[in-house]
């Protein structure tokens, strides 16, 4: 079973830059979005033997998130039912029989970390939500989780130590997450490699490779043994991030 993740900041701009072929060739059994910046209604991209689902934030043109599967659900719910957090469209939970598939798209810290209390509060929100998720069975989170949590998982650690996505706060957020039963899959099977899934549109970074992994598939402790296997696709344009894939046993 494959499942792809892709912040395609702006689905509308990568739908002219070839995602259909891209969305074709992957071929997954899912394939999770985040930062669609849509609302219902404003594109029509629906794939033969996939259905989907979405969830739009109310503010125009910001977040969102969607999920395409082959698979009929056992259920979808969007949000994680608190409404200071639900408005942004930021997470879609699909319960795909054995497992749930939670497709997040996590708060940026944002410039001056002007966002990071908001931030703060939403990572214990989230923990928990999924928590309650894993009591029942085994849960797949994936998406743009906005942290660099080791500094293999950036070029330029020491220079971005107090910028978002690579505060102590946030990494600490993150540690904590995957303390209370979660495994960062690709980190799992490369341990030492140094690979990155988005990149600065600034300073030519992605063609020097100036990179950061902010794009996960976490895997809760029953999940584990069914890692096969894990990529992340940097040879995909067209956003200035790229697909991260797991595939499931």
């Amino acid at each position: 079973m494959k499942l792809i993740s892709w912040n395609v900041n702006g689905l509308r701009a990568v739908a002219g830059k070839g995602f259909a072929d891209i969305f074709l060739n992957l071929d997954a059994d899912f394939f999770c979005l985040q930062e669609t910046k849509l609302q219902a209604g404003q594109i029509d991209l629906e794939f033969p033997g996939w259905r989907s689902w979405w969830n739009y934030a109310d503010k125009k043109g910001y977040s969102g998130t969607a999920i395409y599967s082959k698979h009929e659900p056992s259920g979808v719910s969007l949000g994680i039912g608190i409404d200071e957090f639900d408005h942004e469209g930021r997470v879609i939970t699909f319960d795909a029989g054995d497992f749930y598939l939670v497709n997040v798209y996590t708060p940026n810290a944002q410039d001056g970390l002007r966002r990071l209390d908001f931030r703060m509060a939403w990572e214990d929100a989230f923990r928990d939500y999924l928590g309650g998720l894993s009591a029942k069975k085994g849960v797949v989170v994936c998406g743009d989780m906005n942290v660099a949590h080791q500094e293999i998982d950036l070029k330029n650690p020491a220079t971005n130590h107090f910028n978002p996505g690579f505060t102590d706060e946030e990494r600490e957020k993150m540690g904590r997450l995957l303390a209370s039963g979660f495994h960062d899959s690709w980190r799992e099977q490369h341990p030492e490699e140094a690979k990155y899934s988005w990149w600065s549109y600034r300073m030519a970074a992605r063609e020097r490779n100036v990179g950061w992994r902010i794009d996960y598939f976490l895997v809760s402790d029953a999940l584990v043994p069914r890692i096969a296997a894990t990529d992340i696709h940097n040879g995909i344009f067209g956003s200035d991030h790229c697909p991260v894939e797991l595939q499931l046993i």
